[in-house]
């Protein structure tokens, strides 16, 4: 897995950011999910690599970068802090502007920096999310049953992270096993990868602040962006898993059109994780959308 990748690490304000670098061609930075690492990437990085010049990273908190204290209000897991992340991983590697493919939280991050970094994305595409604030916003039954983690993790301390704790693996393999695809859809050495980093001391820190950062500094941000009428204005395409929640429970395209001005979309025969379940459907996809100069 990521052969022919390199690993590197970039430091920022004290934080160790771990990444592989691979391929050539047109700088592209991959963001993965929760409760994964890069190592989501590995069925499509190949592929990916023959026409860019690829940067996969682990989001601070999770994989093998580093765990900071939360600090008041989760602040150092907010989405804007975790995007400066990605922006120094990049420039580190020389890149000033590049696209971005980004999954579940590393989707949100990707957001924000496509927001707030706006001359260094130049396309963008978002995998089985809808825009944070919508999502809390829209909440339903059905979501809040299928998606009782975003309400489980953002629990006051010290509770959340205790019950991780106690069973890093169980934690993981009952989020990502009860989705459409089961634990079937993993490559063992992908799973017990993501269980190692699970299990690394302080990830379920990390893991809550990143969620409770979501439910309160990220929407503050976000509803700035809705108040100044600010809109995204790189290409997004975003694409969503058929047998998933999202696109079950939100109107995937249109919510993201109220967010960005250029915007096209479409399901996919998946659940949730699309890059492990689809690989050969998204790098279709991804080379189309993140090659097309226009």
């Amino acid at each position: 897995m990521f052969q022919g990748f390199q690993p590197f690490t970039t430091e920022r304000d004290g934080v160790a950011l771990r990444a592989w670098a691979g391929g050539s061609g047109e700088p592209l930075l991959l963001l993965h999910g929760h409760p994964q690492t890069h190592m989501m990437w590995h069925r499509v990085a190949d592929g990916l690599a023959r026409h860019f010049s690829v940067v996969a990273m682990d989001l601070r908190g999770y994989g093998d970068s580093g765990r900071p204290p939360a600090g008041e209000g989760s602040i150092a897991y907010s989405k804007r802090e975790m995007a400066q992340d990605a922006l120094a991983v990049m420039n580190a590697r020389g890149f000033t502007r590049f696209k971005v493919l980004a999954h579940d939280r590393g989707a949100r991050v990707a957001h924000r920096l496509a927001a707030d970094a706006p001359d260094a994305v130049s396309r963008l595409m978002l995998l089985d999310i809808a825009p944070t604030l919508a999502m809390y916003a829209q909440t339903d039954d059905a979501f809040a049953r299928a998606y009782w983690h975003w309400f489980f993790l953002i629990q006051p301390p010290p509770l959340p992270e205790a019950l991780i704790e106690s069973d890093p693996a169980r934690f993981v393999r009952s989020v990502m096993g009860a989705r459409h695809a089961g634990l079937a859809a993993f490559a063992p050495e992908a799973l017990a990868e993501y269980v190692r980093c699970a299990s690394l001391p302080n990830t379920a820190q990390a893991i809550c602040a990143d969620y409770r950062a979501s439910a309160g500094i990220d929407l503050e941000h976000d509803r700035a962006d809705v108040a100044a009428g600010r809109l995204l204005a790189q290409p997004l395409r975003v694409l969503w898993g058929e047998h998933g929640t999202v696109g079950r429970c939100f109107d995937v395209p249109a919510l993201w059109r109220e967010r960005a001005s250029n915007v096209t979309g479409a399901s996919l025969p998946c659940g949730h994780y699309i890059a492990e379940e689809a690989p050969e459907l998204l790098l279709r996809e991804a080379i189309e959308f993140l090659r097309n100069t226009t």
